[in-house]
Order: C-alpha cells, then sequence, then structure tokens
C-alpha cells in the first residue's frame, strides 16, 4: 500500500463517503420523532444518572456537571467509534460485495457519524458552562484542539483494525463490549484522575511511582485528561484534588506523544485493513 496514493483514490470517491454519511444519520434517526436530540440526550441521561451515584456516596467532586461531561465527551466519541465500526463492514455486506470502491471508505463513515454526535453534545456542555456561569479558562484551552486530534486519530486506528478483524474472526464484536466496558472504569472518567495519582504515587504505594506510569500507558487517560484540563481546569478546586496536579506543558508533551503513537498505529491498522479488504467479499 502507497499511503500517498492511497489518499487520493480516496479523495476521489469522498462522494460515496459523504452519502455514507448521510444515510447512516437518516437510518439512526429514521421514525425517530427527536431525531438528533437523541444524541443530546445520551450525555444528559449519563450525567443525572452518575450525578445522583455520586450524591449517594458522597462524591465532593465541585462542579461535578462540567468534570464528568468533560471526560465524557472524548469517551462516547472514542465508544462509540469502536463499538459501530466493528460491525460496520458486516452491515455493509452487500455494499461491498457488488460496488467497487476504496473499503477505508466504510470506518471513514464511522469516524464522520460520531463527529456529527460529538459536536451535538460539545454543545450541550458549551452552553451548560455559559449558562451555569462556570465559564471557560483561555490558559488550558490549548489542550483542547490537540486532545482532540489525538483523539479522532487514535479512534480511527481502532476502528480499522477492529472492523477489519471482525470480519474474519466474529468473536471480536463480541469481545468488544467487554473490552469497552473494562477501558471505561479504567480512564478518569467518572472518578477524580488526581485521586488515582495521589493513590499511586503516594509512599506507601505498592511500586510507587510507577503504578501512575502504568496507569498513563492506557492511551485514553491522557487525551480525556487533556480533555477535562481544558474544559474543568482548575487542579484543586476548593482545596479538593479532582485532576492529575501536572503542568499544562507537561500533558502537551504527554497527549504529543500519545499521538504520535496513535499516528504509527493508525498507519498499522491501515495498512492491516487494506490487506484484509481483499478477502472481504469472500468472507461475507
Amino acid at each position: 500500500m502507497r499511503p500517498v496514493a492511497r489518499v487520493r483514490e480516496l479523495y476521489a470517491y469522498r462522494e460515496i463517503l459523504l452519502n455514507l454519511v448521510r444515510k447512516e444519520l437518516k437510518v439512526k434517526y429514521t421514525a425517530s420523532i427527536l431525531g438528533a436530540v437523541w444524541s443530546i440526550l445520551n450525555p444528559i441521561v449519563f450525567l443525572a444518572v452518575f450525578t445522583f451515584v455520586v450524591k449517594v456516596l458522597g462524591n465532593a467532586t465541585p462542579h461535578y456537571p462540567v468534570f464528568l461531561l468533560s471526560g465524557l465527551l472524548a469517551w462516547n466519541l472514542f465508544s462509540v467509534a469502536v463499538a459501530n465500526g466493528t460491525r460496520f463492514v458486516i452491515d455493509n455486506g452487500n455494499l461491498v460485495k457488488k460496488v467497487a470502491f476504496p473499503r477505508e471508505i466504510l470506518p471513514l463513515s464511522v469516524i464522520g457519524v460520531v463527529l456529527v454526535d460529538f459536536v451535538l453534545q460539545s454543545s450541550v456542555l458549551f452552553l451548560f458552562m455559559v449558562v451555569s456561569g462556570y465559564g471557560f479558562h483561555l490558559e488550558a484551552l490549548l489542550l483542547y484542539p490537540l486532545s482532540f486530534a489525538t483523539l479522532v486519530v487514535f479512534s480511527t486506528a481502532m476502528v480499522f483494525w477492529v472492523s477489519a478483524l471482525n470480519v474474519r474472526y466474529r468473536d471480536v464484536q463480541h469481545l468488544i463490549g467487554l473490552a469497552l466496558l473494562v477501558w471505561f472504569w479504567m480512564t478518569p472518567i467518572v472518578y477524580p484522575g488526581g485521586l488515582v495519582q495521589d493513590k499511586l504515587t503516594a509512599a506507601t504505594a505498592p511500586w510507587s511511582p510507577h503504578l501512575w506510569t502504568v496507569y498513563l500507558l492506557n492511551p485514553l487517560t491522557p487525551i480525556v485528561s487533556g480533555f477535562q484540563r481544558a474544559l474543568y481546569a482548575t487542579v484543586s478546586p476548593g482545596g479538593i484534588r479532582v485532576l492529575p496536579d501536572v503542568s499544562v506543558l507537561w500533558l502537551v508533551a504527554v497527549i504529543g506523544a500519545v499521538l504520535a503513537f496513535s499516528c504509527l498505529l493508525f498507519l498499522y491498522t491501515w495498512r492491516l485493513f487494506f490487506r484484509l479488504s481483499g478477502d472481504f467479499a469472500e468472507e461475507l
């Protein structure tokens, strides 16, 4: 596979990509009274449930809705892309067997759909931050575009990987559900990442502080922390540790390293997808 030539070919077939995105959005909301409002309701319901839970358990995280939604923005894009992308080639088997086009368009269309949902869900959080008076912290906002770009590259790489493997090994679609469940709780979304840092770097913690380094090997941990630092911004509001006690430049460096890793992973999974795609019609 020659990436530059392949990108040119994908650009030539951009109309198919756009039509697939439009089709998926129409199918998603066909015969739906609320339509795209369902994408907005998802984070609102999630917020209501977890706010109730933390109130019952006595969680004292200040401005918890902003903290939770800033992490959910990143997680929802990633998890929905991977979950939907796993079966997308199989679900479009008739198209694969009858029409000649670059097969990479299929996983890319999944990313296109989740980006639309991301914009809608982001509007909920931004509106909430303005109405509630929480506001934005400009000094940390530079992390937002970097975190977003890293998230999109990493999610695309994962979608290429799972969508290609699932055509040949149908067990992948069952494993993904379990993997996403574990991955969600291993990422600081509903609980403070600063608390994890304190626990794993304490002098009494086993293998301290190496466990904190291991925890950061989860690519979504720096990405989600970047979203939280950009939007929630305050590390220790009211003296309560919420976000990891690191500088913005430190987060930029770590997220940049994750971006570099994601680019390499993307090239690998793209080549894997390209190699396996030749057998898609036969496998389906």
